[in-house]
């Protein structure tokens, strides 16, 4: 029981500290924007990916081999 109790207080501390360490830094202002426009280009290249790397895109092609590789 004891050893329930010491694992539940340090979840509960570890969320405290979590929950203080954010309200604290959630005020603040960024100094520059290069880590948003970073962001910002990096979901754009995500976004690409998933259109251009998508199994409708990979599987909608004709097969270069043929039928001869199932004999």
């Amino acid at each position: 029981m004891g050893s329930v109790l010491v694992l539940f207080g340090v979840l509960g501390a570890v969320a405290v500290l979590l929950a203080f360490t954010l309200l604290r830094r959630g005020n603040r202002a960024t100094e520059n924007a290069d880590g948003l426009l970073i962001e910002q280009a990096r979901r754009v290249q995500a976004h690409n990916d998933r259109t251009s790397f998508s199994s409708i895109s990979a599987h909608n092609t004709p097969p270069t081999m043929g039928d001869s590789y199932r004999s």
